[in-house]
């Protein structure tokens, strides 16, 4: 609201000359000049606050626009420079960037079969076709059975080929194989011990009859492992190539998960003794034997009829072991010749084998069964089912 400078003269006239009416002539006309004199310089005042009011709010933005001009003068430089140094720190790194050297793969390792298996079919996955029988015969006892065309990778037969089953002193194949291929020097020796034998008195298991301190070469432990199926020399190959049975066994599960049998096989020692984690099924053990076959000093000791270890102090005249398989089936009729076997038996399982035969008309095979009555009853499940469905 602007000021009235009316009122204000009048407080101060009233001021002035009290409450008395004024009649002086003069003195009125001195209270007009005065009243005057205040409106000229209220009014003076007035522009004078209105121009720097003015001046002010016209420096104030001539200030803003100097102020962004200098902003954006400074800042462009600043932006150049950086992407200058941007870019000469990126030429810097890139000149001195360390270059790895290129390391050529090394190509897989093609392993070359032996021409007695090189017809094997690739892989160790058998399939059922519409083709594949059931095993029925009522001369064939086993409760569990297999018989698969290895050129193929087809089952031929079979009869509770995927139950789970403890492969007692079948369990040696793959003890061989997993040695055989972690030893490096054949003509190597061991000392047998006391904790060996130990563990195979304890445990009822068959043995090759090394004696503690005996020391015989490497190659007597792998056919002693599988002609007598012999606990002393499987524990002596395990002890030998990884210190310890606990230690081998891990390399045992580790072929199987190689071989893709892992989802049904799982073994916990090297001999074949009894174990609910310890199993398998005759088609895993199947291409166990497979896995075996197609390794030159594995098919060389399945297929050994009978052997004579090294001449030592303890044993002169060397240890003969047989393949009793081999030599019973061997005047059998079963449409072929059966050239590698091993049995096994423990309770659970009953007597048990796997055998692998070359049909009269140059076919492979391998036969598995489980929970036969007698290692003789087992031998002749074996000859029916090679009778009946490989022909």
């Amino acid at each position: 609201m602007a000021y009235n400078y009316r009122q204000h003269d009048a407080r101060e006239k009233q001021d002035y000359i009290g409450s008395s009416v004024v009649k002086n002539t003069e003195n009125a006309a001195r209270i007009r000049q005065i009243n005057r004199m205040s409106t000229k310089e209220g009014r003076r005042k007035a522009r004078i606050k209105k121009r720097l009011i003015t001046l002010g709010l016209g420096a104030v933005f001539v200030l803003i626009i100097v102020v962004g001009i200098i902003s954006i003068v400074n800042r462009k430089p600043k932006t150049e420079e950086t992407v200058y140094v941007a870019e000469e720190a990126a030429t810097i790194a890139a000149s001195t960037a360390i270059v790895e050297p290129v390391v050529e793969e090394e190509p897989e390792e093609v392993v070359t079969l032996s021409p007695e298996v090189a017809s094997f079919n690739p892989g160790y996955e058998i399939t059922a076709t519409e083709n594949t029988k059931t095993i029925v015969s009522d001369n064939v006892i086993s409760e569990y059975a297999v018989l698969v065309d290895v050129d193929t990778g087809e089952i031929v037969a079979q009869k509770n080929a995927d139950t789970v089953i403890s492969p007692a002193s079948m369990t040696k194949i793959l003890t061989l194989l997993v040695a055989v291929e972690n030893i490096e020097d054949f003509n190597d020796t061991f000392t047998m011990t006391i904790d060996i034998t130990d563990y195979a008195y304890v445990n009822d298991s068959s043995i090759l009859g090394l004696s503690v301190g005996e020391t015989v070469p490497l190659t007597d432990l792998l056919y002693g492992t599988i002609l007598p199926s012999g606990a002393d020399a499987a524990l002596a190959l395990a002890t030998y190539v990884s210190g310890s049975q606990e230690e081998f066994v891990k390399l045992m599960n580790e072929k199987v998960e190689e071989l893709g049998l892992s989802d049904t096989a799982h073994f916990t020692n090297v001999v074949g003794i009894y174990d609910e984690d310890h199993h398998c099924t005759v088609s895993d053990m199947a291409m166990i034997l497979k896995a075996a076959l197609e390794n030159d000093i594995c098919r060389e000791v399945l297929s050994a009829h009978v052997y004579t270890t090294t001449s030592t102090t303890e044993h002169p005249d060397g240890i003969t072991v047989s393949n009793w398989f081999l030599r019973r089936i061997e005047d059998k009729d079963t449409h072929g010749e059966v050239l590698c076997a091993k049995t096994g038996f423990v309770n659970q399982s009953g007597s048990c084998a796997a055998s692998y035969q070359i049909s009269n008309d140059g076919g492979h095979y391998i036969c598995v069964t489980a929970k036969s009555t007698s290692s003789w009853r087992c031998i002749y499940d074996q000859v029916e089912i090679y009778d009946l469905y490989n022909n």
